[in-house]
């Protein structure tokens, strides 16, 4: 025989599920202090810049 669901129960923790997994979502967005993110954005913006810096002039593949 099949077994008996409450609808109730198992539609609420479904939305529980759903927003476990919303908020899951934010901690990894949201979760870093200013500190650690700015400090990631300055690293990152350093890095770019130092890449930029090696490009050759003309050496691009339209030239």
């Amino acid at each position: 025989m099949a077994e008996i669901v409450n609808l109730r129960q198992a539609r609420k923790a479904k939305a529980r599920q759903a927003k476990e997994a919303a908020a899951a979502e934010n901690r990894a967005a949201f979760g870093r202090p200013r500190k650690t993110r700015t400090l990631a954005e300055a690293r990152q913006a350093i890095e770019t810049a130092r890449h930029e810096g090696h490009r050759l002039e003309g050496s691009g593949p339209s030239e």
